[in-house]
């Protein structure tokens, strides 16, 4: 779908499909492309259009089969977790299983951030073995610290500053998932591949 003379919509029927077909334009980038955002199931991909027009961006777009497998390649992305959150109980009890294999499943897999929002800096991450689908709290917190690693739905995410949330806390990093004075000020990218690694102190 065409976004005025400097960007395409593109529909896509899973956010698996989001996540491959990003990887693949990040990998072999459209003429003229400037930037790509990723949403649950669609890709905006816009570009110069001094270098191509929105029917030649189209055309490259529907070319293209992208297959999971080519997501699955770059660096992993280690963050340090200590696993204290205030619902890694409930979390346990709503999955029916023990803290300990909350925390296995969470660890034992990559997550990769499929795309942004809700707040600056605040990524949301899929991961490749799923198992670990909760609802988001009955009553929102009007209170979530920064860093606060939290699970609601099939997402992952880093809270990068203070701020209400509903998600289920499950654990603290002190990693900063928003910060001004790196470029860019998000750690977590859509594409960005991550591990979330179990410590006792994170300080």
């Amino acid at each position: 779908m065409r976004c005025g003379d400097v960007a395409v919509l593109v529909e896509l029927a899973t956010l698996e499909d989001v996540l491959s077909l990003h990887a693949d334009l990040e990998a072999r980038p459209v003429s003229g492309m400037v930037d790509l955002v990723p949403a649950l199931e669609t890709l905006l991909v816009r570009f110069d259009p001094a270098v191509a027009t929105p029917e030649q961006v189209c055309q490259d777009i529907r070319t293209r089969s992208p297959e999971r497998a080519q997501r699955q390649i770059g660096e992993v992305l280690t963050v340090p977790v200590r696993y204290d959150g205030e619902d890694l109980a409930v979390v346990s009890s709503l999955l029916g299983i023990s803290v300990a294999e909350t925390v296995r499943r969470h660890t034992g897999q990559v997550w990769t951030v499929a795309f942004a929002g809700f707040s600056p800096g605040f990524g949301y991450l899929v991961g490749d073995a799923g198992g670990l689908e909760v609802s988001r709290r009955a009553s929102p917190r009007t209170r979530v610290p920064a860093g606060a690693v939290a699970l609601a739905g099939e997402f992952t995410g880093v809270y990068p500053r203070e701020s209400p949330g509903g998600w289920q806390i499950v654990g603290h990093t002190t990693l900063k998932a928003w910060d001004l004075h790196r470029d860019p000020p998000a750690l977590l990218t859509p594409g960005t591949r991550v591990s979330f690694a179990s410590v006792d102190n994170v300080a």
